[in-house]
């Protein structure tokens, strides 16, 4: 049965990015670091269109995270371009001509555009009427495969919260960051209950699933 997944990395204090997140600087101060464990997978560079990187656990999951996925889902600060409209020369992603997600990807923003076509299979639809209108979308355009939301923090939190997600992965790294934008604020009294699914040891990295109990 199809699924709503979301993973996400994150550090040992609880942020998934450092202060002053900027264009020039997504992740915030401090946090270029934080997913250097996927960088260096096999997965990672094969999404790219590169050969090489590192085959074990990290690997594995990594790659197990694209399986079975009909449609991506996140919010506008994962997209990038800053806030406000779009404008004439509208920002097209972080990812060059031919971003990695090869499938329909579902744009949380208050700001209306027409979709964007790019290389290998990625189309971003802009969605302004909220989560439910978004996850309704992605859903249909999964073709009953599964949904995964990219992040960020914000966007993961609503969906927490409104008990739309069935299955999340934190993987922790042992860094400190001290400030930024913690993953799992924001969440009082949504009464979120999880079940741990498996916990995996790997270098520089543990991934821990969880699933939301309903």
């Amino acid at each position: 049965m199809p699924q709503v997944k979301f993973d996400i990395t994150i550090t040992l204090d609880g942020y998934v990015a450092g202060p002053n997140q900027s264009v020039e600087n997504p992740l915030g101060e401090g946090a270029d670091g934080i997913h250097e464990w996927a960088l260096k997978t096999r997965a990672f560079a094969e999404i790219h269109g590169r050969q090489g990187g590192e085959t074990g656990a990290n690997d594995d999951v990594l790659r197990e995270s694209f399986e079975n996925v009909g449609a991506h889902l996140m919010g506008r600060n994962m997209f990038g371009g800053g806030p406000g409209p779009w404008g004439d020369d509208a920002w097209r992603g972080w990812w060059g001509d031919e971003p990695p997600f090869r499938t329909p990807v579902f744009v949380l923003t208050h700001h209306e555009r027409e979709p964007l076509a790019m290389d290998g299979g990625t189309t971003f639809h802009f969605v302004t009427d909220g989560i439910e209108s978004a996850l309704e979308q992605a859903t249909e355009a999964a073709g009953g495969r599964d949904v995964h939301i990219s992040g960020g923090a914000r966007t993961a939190q609503q969906y927490l919260a409104a008990g739309l997600i069935d299955e999340m992965e934190l993987h922790v790294v042992p860094q400190l960051l001290g400030g930024g934008e913690r993953l799992l604020d924001n969440l009082d009294g949504a009464g979120i209950r999880l079940e741990q699914v498996r916990a995996i040891e790997a270098p520089d990295v543990t991934h821990l699933k969880y699933r939301v109990l309903k």
